[in-house]
C-alpha cells in the first residue's frame, strides 16, 4: 500500500491505494516531483449544437469558465469538436481548460449504449455488437485505441446495462454515478436497482470502480425548465499538479477524484487503520456522513461535517457519502481493502 498526500491551500487529502492500481511509474513520480497538486473542477459530459444541445461550443465553454469550472469535456454524440480555437478563445493556461471528447452513441436492440471517450486522438465510430455486453466492450476498445479514456455514461438510462454486464467490461474504470438528465433513472424504480446499488454490487465482487458525476448538459438557454438537462448539475474534482489533459486522466483512472452535486470537501485522509474527511461547512447547512462497504452496508454514520471511521479490514471495500440537509451529496472514491479480490 501507498500514501498519496494533497494539498490545496488549506486542504489535504491523503488516499490509500494499491500500487498495482495506479502503476509504479506514479507513484515513483510522486516521491520525486516538488509540485503541489491541487483541486480542479471539472465535467465531463456536455452537449452543444453540434449534436443535440441547443447552445454553439463557445457559449457552451463561456457557461463553465464563468461559473468556476478549471475543465471541461466537449462530448457531442459521435462527433469529435475541435477544442483548439476554444481554447485559444476562452482557456488559459493553468486556469482552464477544453479537453476533446465524444459520446459514442451506440445501441443493442432497444437499448441505448453511450459511452464517453475523454481526450480522444480521432473520432470513434459506433462498433455495434452481439449483446449489450459486446457492444460496450468494443466501444471501450475502440476509445482505448484512439488513446482516449472511456467512462461508461448513466446505465439506467432505457435501463440498458446491468451490474453484472458493467462488471464484466474490461479495461474500464469510471462511470457515471450521478448524471444530472432527467430522464436517466439515477436512484432506480419499478424492480430495477439504482446507481449506487450497482455500484456496490460491482465493489462487492472485489472489481473496483470509480464513479463519477456529471452534467449531460443540453439546454442552456432554459435555467427555469426542470425538465429541461442544464449545466451545473453534477461534477468532480479532481486532484493534479497540472491543468492538462494526461494529468487530469491519470488522475481519474488512479481514482484520485470525488464525485459531487455540491458538498466540497476540505480534508480527506485513508491510512490503514482510518478514513476521515472533513467538510466546507456553509452555516445554514447539517450534514450527514455515511462509510459504506460489503454489500452496500453503512458501516457507521456521523450527524457531523467531519467524521473518521476506524477500518477493521473485513469490510471488503470503503467508500464514503456525505449528504448535506439540501439533498447535495458528495461520493468519495472506493478503497478495496487487503484481500479483497481485484480486477
Amino acid at each position: 500500500m501507498s500514501l498519496l498526500r494533497v494539498a490545496a491551500g488549506s486542504a489535504s487529502f491523503v488516499v490509500l491505494v494499491s500500487a498495482l492500481e495506479i502503476g509504479a511509474t506514479r507513484l515513483e513520480a510522486r516521491a520525486t516531483t516538488q509540485a503541489q497538486p491541487r483541486w480542479l473542477k471539472g465535467n465531463t459530459h456536455t452537449h452543444t449544437l453540434n449534436s443535440d444541445g441547443d447552445t454553439a461550443p463557445d457559449e457552451v465553454v463561456r457557461w463553465y469558465r464563468e461559473h468556476g469550472y478549471q475543465f471541461l469535456v466537449l462530448s457531442d454524440h459521435n462527433v469529435l469538436t475541435s477544442v483548439d480555437g476554444l481554447n485559444a478563445l476562452l482557456g488559459a493556461d493553468e486556469r482552464f481548460l477544453v479537453i476533446r471528447g465524444e459520446e459514442v452513441t451506440d445501441r443493442f436492440q432497444t437499448k441505448p449504449i453511450h459511452i464517453n471517450g475523454l481526450n480522444l486522438d480521432s473520432l470513434v465510430p459506433p462498433q455495434g455488437g452481439n449483446s449489450v455486453l459486446e457492444t460496450v466492450q468494443r466501444n471501450v476498445d475502440a476509445i482505448r485505441a484512439a488513446n482516449g479514456v472511456p467512462h461508461v455514461n448513466h446505465p439506467n438510462f432505457g435501463w440498458a446495462i446491468s451490474a453484472d454486464e458493467l462488471a464484466r467490461v474490461r479495461n474500464n474504470r469510471l462511470f457515471e454515478i450521478f448524471n444530472g438528465h432527467p430522464q436517466v433513472n439515477n436512484v432506480g424504480g419499478g424492480g430495477s436497482p439504482g446507481l449506487e446499488q450497482m455500484w456496490d454490487t460491482i465493489l462487492s465482487r472485489g472489481i473496483l470502480l470509480y464513479g463519477i458525476a456529471v452534467d449531460d448538459a443540453h439546454h442552456f438557454k432554459r435555467p427555469w425548465d426542470a425538465e429541461s438537462s442544464r449545466p451545473g448539475q453534477g461534477w468532480i474534482y479532481v486532484r493534479a499538479e497540472r491543468l492538462t489533459p494526461s494529468a487530469i486522466l491519470e488522475a481519474m483512472e488512479a481514482g484520485d477524484f470525488y464525485a459531487s452535486t455540491g458538498v466540497v470537501l476540505t480534508d480527506y485522509q485513508v491510512t490503514p487503520s482510518s478514513m476521515t474527511l472533513t467538510v466546507r461547512r456553509r452555516p445554514f447547512e447539517k450534514y450527514r456522513v455515511q462509510f459504506i462497504g460489503r454489500g452496500g452496508r453503512v458501516l457507521w454514520e456521523a450527524a457531523s461535517s467531519s467524521a473518521t471511521y476506524r477500518i477493521r479490514g473485513d469490510e471488503g471495500y470503503v467508500r464514503a457519502k456525505v449528504l448535506d440537509s439540501n439533498g447535495r451529496v458528495a461520493w468519495v472514491q472506493p478503497v478495496l481493502l487487503p484481500g479483497a479480490s481485484r480486477r
